[in-house]
């Protein structure tokens, strides 16, 4: 038996004995590492004759080649091994249910929506959106909206107030949107027509209060706005957003330090099991409150209450997607309870648009 059949028999023998990865990879070094058995051969062949060179070198990479052959064939029988060693180890519940994607699992809040829902049915009125800081001044919050001093609104006991700076003025949490009726009407001209959803908050709290909640407020400034057009918007609003064909309305006087004259608004609806639906019965809830601009406010931003007027109106995003949902009580929106968010909350991918169908 010649020397390279020799060390070919021993190598292989050791590649069948090897126990392991580590083992198998002993011998692959000892063979054909730096200063293996088969590479010190290899270094030999530039030694020789040509003669020699021609008989010696087919042998050395023939032997080579078998033998890197026999290292990765147990190599490949060690992760067979390990596999089969697995699989009979390890164990897979197929009735289990296959896991939702996470576009299908997460939830759109409905706070969320129903804002997506007003900005949808305004916009096709040809409202913008305008949106201001929750941190106010006392002046855009009271005092340009024609609050009076002494009103009970600016007492510690109503509103979130910041400790006084040393000149005396003090910064706020507003306690509605209204401040950015002011920061509108400062900073453009008539005509205007925007909507101002947002958050707010006010020491407030029970199964229909929170401190901190969200309104949405309406704003029209022209030349020739009135109550006629108010009405109008209202009732279409109404029926876009309950998706009803028809909504009574009613409205009350009342008063509002911003606006004159200053009106409540009622709408019809039916009261059964629990359940309210609006465009029928005999029953009426109030929504919202509204009014003409007042005059002393247009002063206050700078307009001319000969030449411009308007109306506004404002009403609880919170209250009102309770009414649409059904949802009983109002701090749940705000516990982050994940079960109550996926048993009231949307499909993040089914946008509300007037034409699709604003809760599909």
């Amino acid at each position: 038996m010649t020397d390279t059949a020799q060390l070919e028999q021993k190598i292989l023998t050791e590649v069948a004995a090897a126990g392991d990865e580590s083992a198998l990879e002993a011998v692959r070094v000892a063979a054909l590492g730096r200063n293996g058995s088969i590479t010190t051969l290899l270094k030999t062949l530039g030694t020789l004759a040509p003669e020699q060179r021609k008989a010696q070198g087919p042998l050395i990479n023939g032997l080579k080649d078998r033998v890197n052959a026999a290292l990765n064939a147990r190599r490949e029988s060690f992760k067979n091994a390990a596999l089969e060693a697995r699989l009979n180890t390890e164990s897979v519940d197929v009735t289990l249910p296959v896991r939702e994607a996470p576009f299908e699992v997460g939830r759109v809040h409905p706070i969320t929506q129903v804002i997506d829902e007003l900005t949808a049915i305004f916009a096709d009125m040809g409202f913008a959106v305008a949106e201001g800081p929750d941190i106010e001044t006392d002046d855009y919050n009271f005092t340009k909206l024609n609050f009076p001093q002494d009103h009970p609104a600016r007492d510690m006991h109503d509103t979130f107030f910041f400790n006084p700076k040393p000149d005396g003025t003090r910064l706020l949490l507003r306690t509605h949107t209204s401040p950015v009726q002011i920061r509108t009407m400062l900073s453009q001209k008539p005509p205007i027509r925007v909507i101002i959803p947002g958050r707010t908050y006010r020491c407030d709290s029970d199964q229909t209060h929170t401190p901190m909640f969200h309104q949405v407020e309406g704003l029209v400034i022209d030349k020739s706005a009135h109550l006629g057009h108010l009405k109008w918007i209202l009732e279409e609003f109404f029926k876009a957003f309950f998706e009803v064909d028809r909504v009574g309305m009613r409205f009350r006087p009342s008063f509002f330090p911003f606006t004159e004259p200053s009106l409540e608004v009622d709408i019809q609806c039916r009261r059964d099991k629990g359940e309210i639906r609006f465009g029928e019965g005999d029953d009426w809830m109030e929504i919202l409150g509204c009014g003409m601009v007042h005059p002393n406010v247009l002063k206050n931003c700078g307009l001319n209450p000969d030449e411009y007027q308007g109306f506004a109106w404002g009403m609880g995003i919170d209250r009102i997607a309770m009414l649409k949902y059904g949802m009983p009580d109002l701090r749940a929106f705000f516990e982050a309870d994940v079960r109550w968010l996926s048993h009231y909350g949307f499909r993040p991918l089914d946008l509300p648009t007037l034409a699709g169908g604003l809760s599909s």
